[in-house]
């Protein structure tokens, strides 16, 4: 076992889904031509003045319900100053001695050889901050352009205590804020286009001991393999220069996906180099009991009551709830699916299996699903009524998805359906076990694992459509009888 323990701190940022900025009226959406949904309060043009878009203050409130936070009384923005061509006006509102959102908790389920194991990581605070333009260097050569659009954009930037140990337990808490904001519509969660992306700021110490060692912050992480593979190799990293007599360098870094590897960006700041101090422009805001319990009462199911509901309600394992309520959309999806189906199990094997291979393949998000939960459930009901086998569901399904969800308009069209007559199948059966008699023999003598050779054959006789419960019922009957 390694001498060295991993300490791990997510700092995640999370552009909320407001219609509008956090300090202007400025469009706060994805996609829009460079440039174009940069106000003058943006821009920070003089005589300007920046004014608080209420929704982000709700959504704030939200997200701390949903982690048992402390909620401050009072709430204060603050300047934070730097310089870089992205930033126009040369400091970013945020938070620094009064953030909207203390200290909280979450809970976390951590996969491990010895099973799944539950862990409760700190929440340092949450804090409201506008989001600074974006800076694009592979458009023009030898050149970089700018691209204000995102100036302006409300974010929540959520910071972890150094409570994760390793990667993987990284990863299950970025999935799991994930699912929460998700579910309490405070963003969409876009990764890949940045409505959802993490620092993580990785350190590591000799086993046992107490003390935290030097640790170097990896920049702008926007997805969860990512996440995953940029600190795995900075634990490498870091562990191979100790063991070689060096030191680490409180530094930020990068993750060169391409290389999977990090790479020096800057010497890490800290909070004094910004120059931080109370933004005159905006008064601290008053958070009432009675604006938190208007939010209170709004709150949807969280992730862990959805789970604890979905075991309770439809008798699934712990792993298949987590799974089918990992977000509001599977389990809406799997509910409407196991209501079609008529069996819960069956619906979550096939949304977990064929459907979550799907939509990997093809990198699509549940809600845009080629087949629809119905369709599915309809799918699975046939193979419960034994008109189609597994086999053959996984072929409708195949089709369902490229020409069309309708199971049974695929079952009758394609002659799919499963063959069930006895006196048919009895034929088949008396055949092939006539024309083999070696394989009959060797069974015969204890070698059962022949039988497979003769559902072979009958399957191929028949297409494949034969229920696969009755022939081996017949197999067995017409090898065993000795004529």
């Amino acid at each position: 076992m390694s001498g060295w323990e991993t300490v791990i701190g997510l700092e995640v940022h999370v552009q909320l889904a407001t219609a509008s900025k956090i300090f202007s009226g400025a469009p706060n959406r994805f996609g829009a031509e460079p440039n174009r949904q940069a106000s003058a309060v943006d821009l920070g043009l003089p005589g300007v003045l920046p004014v608080l878009n209420e929704a982000v203050v709700e959504m704030a409130l939200r997200f701390g319900l949903a982690v048992e936070a402390q909620i401050a009384p009072v709430t204060q923005f603050a300047r934070k100053n730097y310089f870089y061509p992205d930033l126009p006006k040369g400091y970013q509102i945020s938070q620094l001695d009064h953030p909207i959102i203390g200290p909280g908790r979450l809970e976390i389920v951590v996969p491990t050889a010895a099973g799944d194991e539950t862990r409760t990581i700190g929440i340092t605070r949450a804090h409201l901050e506008e989001d600074a333009g974006k800076s694009i260097h592979d458009q023009l050569p030898g050149l970089t352009a700018v691209d204000l659009n995102r100036a302006g954009t409300p974010l929540l930037e959520i910071v972890s205590e150094p409570d994760l140990r390793s990667a993987t337990e990284a990863v299950a808490y970025l999935r799991e804020l994930h699912a929460i904001v998700r579910d309490l519509g405070i963003s969409d969660g876009n990764m890949n286009e940045g409505s959802m992306r993490c620092d993580a700021n990785v350190s590591i110490r000799p086993r046992g001991t107490r003390e935290f060692g030097t640790r170097t912050e990896i920049k702008n992480l926007n997805s969860f393999r990512f996440l995953e593979k940029a600190i795995e190799f900075e634990v490498e990293r870091q562990i191979e220069i100790l063991e070689s007599g060096g030191r680490i360098i409180q530094e930020t870094r990068l993750y060169d996906a391409e290389r999977n590897e990090t790479r020096s960006m800057r010497s890490k700041e800290e909070a004094e180099d910004y120059r931080y101090f109370p933004d005159p422009d905006l008064l601290p805001l008053a958070i009432t009991p009675k604006m938190i319990s208007a939010v209170a009462r709004s709150m949807p199911e969280l992730p862990r009551a959805r789970r604890e509901r979905l075991r309770e309600q439809f008798g699934l394992s712990e792993y298949d709830a987590r799974h089918v309520g990992a977000d509001r959309a599977t389990a809406s999806y799997f509910e409407a699916c196991a209501a079609a189906a008529g069996d819960a199990k069956l619906a979550a094997n096939w949304i977990m299996g064929e459907l979550a291979s799907l939509l990997n393949r093809e990198e699509l998000e549940i809600e845009h699903a080629p087949v629809t939960a119905e369709s599915l459930g309809t799918l699975i009901a046939r193979i419960r009524d034994a008109t189609i086998s597994s086999k053959i569901a996984k072929t409708v399904f195949d089709i369902m998805v490229t020409e069309g969800d309708d199971p049974d308009a695929i079952i009758e069209a394609r002659g799919l359906r499963q063959m069930s007559d006895s006196g048919e199948l009895q034929r088949l059966v008396d055949e092939v076990v006539t024309a083999n008699p070696a394989q009959v023999e060797q069974f015969r003598a204890g070698k059962t694992k022949v039988l497979g050779f003769f559902v072979g054959q009958v399957m191929k006789a028949t297409g494949g459509k034969a229920n696969p419960q009755q022939l081996n019922e017949l197999l067995r009957a017409r090898l065993e009888d000795g004529d």
